[in-house]
Order: structure tokens, then C-alpha cells, then sequence
């Protein structure tokens, strides 16, 4: 069951989606799961909200021309003002029961108030064993990131030193 903490968007893979391989373009896919997750952060916290990171989106199968597409986001972690936002996308036949995923991400947003500042969210507690589970996943993921950003900042800050 989907609630505040939740939204999915569903439609069908168009032409004009495609790439020149004939699948529909990576670039639409993750467009299409930034509005997804930008919906339901916004829903969330009831402010604007700007994306922050988008953390391993990995293309698993691709989405075809007239299949029927399903995004799901949730929030699974939120900081003060932070939200961290698991996106999954499926796709198959219009037909089919059940859509096999596509691929699934990790997108942090911010929410900001009127003024353009940092606001704070709502915070949200896991319940489930997947809340739980998809909560560590984002935590992970968070740390990683930021563990890999200090590493790309120390190395160019030696990098300007040097002459």
C-alpha cells in the first residue's frame, strides 16, 4: 500500500523516447525517475526540493517501445533537511501480471523554504524489515558517496598546489 511516504507514476514508453538503438534512451529513463523521486520528496516534506545526488543507477534491461513503465519512490531515510528518495522502475508487456525491474537508485533531495534555505522535513522512521533494509542501503550509500567526494577533493586540491 502506498502512502505519504510514496508515489508511482505509470505510463507507456513512447516513440519519442527511443534512442538511435531503438530502446528507450537512458537519458529519459533517469528523467523520468527524477521526477519521480523530485514528486515524492516534494510530497513528503510539502516544500520545493532540489536534487542533491543520484547514487548507482545501473541499467539492467532495456525498456521497449509500447511497454507499460512503473516507477515507484519512497522515501527511506531523511536527515534534517534531507531525503533520501529509492526510485524502482519496471517495465514489460502491457499483459504481463508482474513488470520486472528495469533498475532501481538512491536520489537525495534538499528541501528549501521560500527564501532559498535549507528547511527542515518531516523525519521518517522504518517499520518493515525492507523499510529497515532499504534505510541501511541509503545510509551506505550516503557514506560511500561522501567518502569518494573527499577523495576526489584531496586529490585536486594537491593536484592545484603543485606547480
Amino acid at each position: 500500500m502506498l502512502h505519504k511516504r510514496a508515489i508511482e507514476f505509470r505510463f507507456l514508453a513512447e516513440p519519442t523516447h527511443v534512442n538511435f538503438g531503438g530502446k528507450v534512451h537512458g537519458g529519459m529513463v533517469m528523467k523520468w525517475i527524477d521526477q519521480a523521486a523530485y514528486a515524492c520528496a516534494a510530497r513528503w516534506s510539502g516544500l520545493y526540493c532540489v536534487t542533491v545526488s543520484v547514487g548507482t543507477i545501473r541499467f539492467r534491461r532495456p525498456i521497449l517501445v509500447g511497454h507499460l513503465v512503473e516507477l515507484e519512490a519512497k522515501v527511506v531515510h531523511t536527515g534534517n533537511s534531507s531525503m533520501h528518495i529509492f526510485i524502482q522502475v519496471r517495465s514489460g508487456d502491457t499483459q504481463a501480471q508482474e513488470l520486472p525491474e528495469t533498475n532501481h537508485c538512491i536520489i537525495t533531495f534538499v528541501a528549501l523554504d521560500e527564501a532559498g534555505k535549507t528547511a527542515a522535513v518531516p523525519s521518517w522512521q522504518a517499520e518493515t524489515d525492507e523499510d529497515r533494509f532499504l534505510e541501511q542501503y541509503a545510509i551506505q550509500m550516503k557514506t560511500f558517496s561522501q567518502q569518494v567526494e573527499q577523495q576526489m577533493l584531496d586529490f585536486y586540491q594537491l593536484e592545484q598546489k603543485e606547480p
